[in-house]
């Protein structure tokens, strides 16, 4: 064996370590594997940074950027309000919104489709008095699932399809992953709905879920705006839409004054404000269903509907500038554009108007702003931001537009009209330029972490490929399975990708086990694509444990549950995509 296979198998095993050990950031370690490579002469210095330039890193960056316009226009939530209804009999909750979370995957990415419904499915267990971990878990594979349908699902589809344009001159199209995928997310979904939930721990407490997933109630005033009045419109009107997001309308603040008691039949006027409490999302939901607006609104250009507001919860600790003084002292609203839409107190309430009330340390406030301006107000006041406690405001009126865009993208790549990465950039810019997307946020919504890694490993790949790593690995499973029939061979690849992705990066194991399989393909003198197609399923398919995929990692806090936990339910899922993705497989992709 040469010297630089050793090293090379050596280099790329020191890099599998670091990345299930976790303790370093898997972007750092991928790319410090790199430098290590180009200056033992295992990558031509020429080629560094040639991942940079990928196909394949542009199409996953450009599928998150698509991914947060169409979060930011409420098209999600307007399909899952009509669908999820947390009276139905717990098999039934999970078929739907498992069948949802895999359709929503398969258009954008699987990790944006979680965040998007998670909440909504914690709020659906909170009113069914279950614990959450029975259903979080089976959204969590969901997910995952659907992103096998479409070539952007999931990155392990787009690696795959641009390493096909690469080994044999043309890529995958957007639905060539449809006829497996589909079938397996099928199986996969009957599954966790009838049988999975059924075989996670009965330990997890509604109460422990509730505290680890609860957000807040706070106090907040809502402006009446013309949208919401209607002849002879009093304060009772709105509370079916208060009920259905579960916010409790406390009373209207007219000239300045709150009129006592619930006022339900009081008549609304263009200059009251609504008191209400409830959580961040339950505040924004209520005003988008009632056609309210936030306190201060006026003076944000484009009002509610502006482009990347954001509702920001901050802690108040000791000495903060904002300690002991109201938000109308310190001029918040003129100094910062920032308004503070509402006030968590221990879960007490209080008769003081928001911005008239004296904050004290302990407090938790509800910023609403432009990223920008509520991260540097958060700055100024002296107050933490809470992790992971930022709610968007959701555009709705742009939910069809956003759809719209998308569709005509989608249908510009399948008619060849235009390859997918300029279908997808077209739809940025329309984003953009539809203000669900505003410029920074075209790159935050990129995961950056993502990206250095894909662009590290693609030349260590290469390099994995060129020094006849790929062709060793393939001739030990080809002599392995060589006295049983060529499926078995297909198995043994399933079986090891698999493996490896409930341990490592999606793409990471896409990245080694892509070469592979085309080197038992040359080697047998089969089809490539019943290879590729196979290491595409069994990259998405990190099921036995909580790193494997970052959405089984979201769900672990909320749903309470433990490492050993993920194995009950992932194992016999895995099996399952083994015997009925196979089949599949090598009817649509003969050998």
């Amino acid at each position: 064996m040469q010297i630089e296979l050793i090293q090379i198998f050596i280099l790329l095993g020191l890099v599998f370590l670091f990345l299930i050990w976790g303790r370093i950031r898997y972007d750092l370690v991928a790319f410090s594997a790199l430098i290590i490579a180009a200056t033992l002469g295992l990558v031509p210095t020429e080629d560094v940074f040639s991942g940079f330039g990928h196909s394949a890193v542009g199409i996953i960056a450009l599928v998150l950027i698509v991914s947060r316009g169409l979060s930011s226009s409420g098209a999600v939530e307007l399909v899952a309000s009509k669908l999820i209804d947390p009276d139905r009999p717990l098999p039934w909750h999970i078929a739907i919104i498992a069948a949802l979370a895999a359709g929503l995957s398969a258009i954008i990415n699987n990790v944006a489709a979680l965040a998007l419904l998670m909440p909504l499915d914690i709020d659906a267990a909170k009113k069914a008095k279950r614990a959450v971990g029975q259903t979080l878990m089976p959204l969590s594979f969901a997910t995952i699932l659907g992103g096998m349908i479409t070539l952007i699902g999931t990155p392990p589809n787009i690696v795959i399809s641009e390493y096909r344009r690469t080994a044999l001159g043309e890529p995958f199209g957007m639905f060539d992953f449809a006829p497996v995928g589909l079938v397996v997310a099928i199986a996969g979904i009957t599954f966790v709905s009838l049988i999975g939930w059924r075989l996670l721990p009965s330990k997890t407490s509604l109460l422990d879920t509730e505290k680890a997933v609860s957000m807040g109630r706070y106090v907040a005033e809502l402006r009446i705006g013309e949208q919401a009045l209607e002849d002879g419109m009093v304060v009772e009107d709105l509370y079916p839409n208060a009920n259905d997001v579960d916010v409790h309308i406390l009373g209207l603040v007219r000239r300045g004054k709150r009129i006592l008691g619930l006022a339900r039949q009081e008549e609304l006027r263009a200059s009251d404000f609504l008191v209400v409490e409830g959580e961040p999302k339950s505040i924004e939901a209520f005003m988008g269903q009632a056609g309210l607006e936030f306190a201060g609104s006026e003076k944000h250009e484009g009002g509610v509907v502006a482009p990347g507001l954001t509702l920001l919860e901050a802690i108040v600790p000791d000495g903060a500038r904002i300690q002991d003084r109201t938000s109308r002292s310190l001029k918040l609203l003129s100094r910062h554009s920032v308004t503070l839409l509402g006030v968590a107190r221990s879960g007490k309430s209080f008769q003081d108007r928001v911005r008239l009330l004296t904050i004290r340390a302990g407090d938790v406030l509800l910023l609403l702003g432009t990223p920008d301006s509520v991260d540097a107000a958060a700055e100024w006041l002296g107050v933490l931001p809470l992790e992971g406690r930022k709610t968007e405001v959701v555009q709705r009126r742009k939910a069809g537009l956003s759809i719209g865009v998308f569709m005509l993208a989608i249908a510009c790549t399948v008619l060849g009209l235009a390859p997918l990465s300029v279908a997808l950039g077209g739809a940025v810019i329309a984003y953009v330029a539809l203000g669900l997307v505003n410029g920074r946020e075209v790159y935050t919504s990129v995961e950056w972490k993502v990206i250095v890694l894909l662009a590290s490993l693609i030349p260590l790949a290469e390099a994995f490929e060129h020094f006849g790593g790929a062709e060793l690995i393939a001739t030990q499973i080809v002599t392995l399975t060589a006295d049983y029939p060529a499926w078995v061979s297909l198995v043994a690849l399933m079986v090891v990708t698999m493996t490896l992705s409930d341990f490592l990066n999606n793409v990471a194991t896409t990245l080694i086990a892509a070469p592979i399989s085309m080197s038992i393909a040359a080697a047998t003198g089969t089809n490539p694509d019943t290879y590729l197609m196979a290491v595409a399923v069994a990259a998405s398919c990190a099921f036995l444990t909580p790193i494997g995929h970052k959405n089984n990692t979201i769900i672990m806090g909320p749903g309470g549950y433990r490492f050993g936990d993920y194995w009950r339910m992932g194992l016999p899922l895995e099996l399952i995509v083994i015997c009925v993705a196979v089949p599949t497989i090598l009817f649509v992709w003969p050998l």
